[in-house]
């Protein structure tokens, strides 16, 4: 059986989720502030390593973990589950958009749900 990163169509599809994506969360004010003065190249190409990664491919993540990395943004921005939720949308929407399978959306989505409490410290 193929890994999620292969369904998802591997390196190239994975990339321009990232970008897609990244363009959606910066155009949406709820969340965007989250990533002002954010080098977006370097946290596009963590993302990248992240996301293929957990999905079964090549593992060439070296970034904090999850926790580590948002802890900041939880306790001095107020990061918290509303926020969460709208990342996760901008993801499911960025993949439906690409043309994803929904079965395979919900996977990609679980993923990032099982992230949840340590992005947000808990």
């Amino acid at each position: 059986m193929s890994t999620v990163y292969e369904q998802l169509g591997g390196e190239a599809a994975i990339n321009a989720a990232v970008d897609v994506f990244y363009r959606r969360v910066l155009n949406d004010p709820y969340v965007s502030r989250f990533f002002e003065g954010v080098d977006m190249e370097k946290q596009a190409a963590k993302q990248k390593a992240f996301l293929t990664m957990v999905t079964g491919g090549p593992n060439n993540y070296t970034g904090k973990d999850m926790r580590e990395g948002h802890k900041h943004l939880v306790h001095e921005m107020g990061l918290n589950d509303s926020h969460f939720d709208h990342i996760v949308c901008h993801l499911r929407s960025t993949l439906a958009e690409l043309g994803v399978a929904p079965e395979l959306i919900k996977t990609v989505a679980d993923v990032a749900e099982s992230t949840r409490d340590d992005v947000l410290d808990r």
